[in-house]
């Protein structure tokens, strides 16, 4: 649970697109050894098949995104992309959903079942454990909704001819992004 707060917590103050989305890769393995640690390594392994599947589509859209802003990575300089960039958008938001543990979105089920064991102990560590990893539930909502709102929903802060030249993702990035 230490791996996953300590990673949410630098999640928090990146700016740059990708690195937001490497941290909370990192989180979410701090899941995967938490759940290793309350000696459930079945429920790990579910939480890393998943991981795979709703950490691609960020990834991919946060690629996306870079594409359209002529290889630009910083947030704060984005923002106003969704009214250019509705399909990425859709798809960075179900990401995110799913990394945070929306309920029915994938990320939900294994995350969940992670903390409800760890709730489950009745040790001291557990119990910390628990919190813990239910604190870090809190940091990765607020950076995926951060990452979301600066890149898509703030004002548009970035140069005329960048924001001239944006496009959504051709089909050939949106097979995968739809696949996922």
């Amino acid at each position: 649970a230490m791996t996953s707060f300590f990673a949410a917590t630098t999640g928090i103050l990146q700016n740059d697109l990708k690195r937001v989305i490497a941290y909370s890769t990192c989180s979410q393995s701090g899941y995967m050894i938490f759940a290793c640690g309350i000696s459930n390594y079945s429920v790990s392994v579910f939480h890393l098949m998943n991981h795979a599947f709703f950490k691609a589509l960020p990834f991919l859209s946060a690629g996306s995104v870079i594409h359209a802003m002529s290889d630009e990575q910083d947030m704060r300089k984005m923002g106003g992309l969704a009214s250019l960039l509705p399909f990425t958008y859709a798809m960075m938001l179900i990401g995110s959903l799913s990394l945070i543990g929306f309920p029915f979105c994938t990320g939900f089920y294994s995350k969940d079942v992670i903390l409800e064991l760890a709730y489950t102990k009745y040790t001291i560590s557990g119990n910390f454990a628990f919190w813990l990893g239910s604190v870090s539930v809190f940091f990765t909502s607020y950076y995926s909704f951060r990452l979301l709102f600066l890149t898509f929903l703030a004002p548009t802060n970035s140069f005329k001819r960048d924001i001239l030249r944006c496009h959504d993702a051709p089909i050939l990035m949106a097979i995968p992004l739809i696949s996922l």
